[in-house]
């Protein structure tokens, strides 16, 4: 397969013509990120975390699942594995606009894009709220944007401590559900 972007940044226009290979397809200021089709823990963590989310999110909100792009730029499409955005700025095809919330569910092969460009990312956007979940360390870290627009952290739970957030909404996160009832290897 041949890509249009050789001797330029990627585009959004570009993620178009990627294989449908079960691989996540991201860009960042141009730059592509290709990651790997998520696991059985990192999926059953985003869809506990979504039920919990949903439950408690407003009329108003919405709660939404990768894949679903998040497109601020021509240069910058990211897809949280979590995120939450107002009814108002949600097309049917993406939001061009920084969520209220964005999720992101390590696996060993993202945990460091995660923990940095993708954080780092965010804090550009302007996304108050960015959550960090590690699956195998049943562990919630918490970001919020300061008055400057930098992430600080706010909140670091495992296991059976409780995150009771108010950003977006009031919602109380505990880490050891996030997997349910599955005890399967680390």
């Amino acid at each position: 397969m041949t890509h249009k972007a050789y001797g330029r940044p990627y585009t959004v226009e570009d993620l178009e013509g990627m294989p449908d290979d079960g691989h996540r397809y991201e860009l960042i200021d141009g730059v592509l990120i290709v990651g790997p089709a998520p696991g059985f823990r990192h999926q059953k963590v985003v869809v506990k975390l979504v039920g919990q989310l949903d439950a408690a999110c407003p009329e108003t909100m919405h709660v939404l699942m990768a894949p679903f792009a998040l497109r601020p730029s021509p240069s910058t499409e990211l897809q949280p594995d979590v995120l939450v955005a107002r009814d108002e700025d949600l097309t049917e095809k993406d939001l061009p606009v920084a969520p209220l919330l964005a999720v992101e569910v390590l696996s060993p092969s993202t945990a460091l894009n995660d923990l940095n460009n993708k954080k780092a990312a965010y804090e550009r956007m302007g996304v108050p709220g960015y959550w960090v979940v590690d699956p195998h360390e049943l562990k919630l870290i918490v970001f919020e944007l300061d008055v400057r627009g930098c992430y600080e952290l706010v909140a670091e739970v495992k296991g059976e401590d409780a995150f009771e957030a108010t950003l977006p909404f009031p919602v109380r996160i505990v880490p050891a559900t996030l997997l349910g009832t599955w005890l399967g290897r680390a």
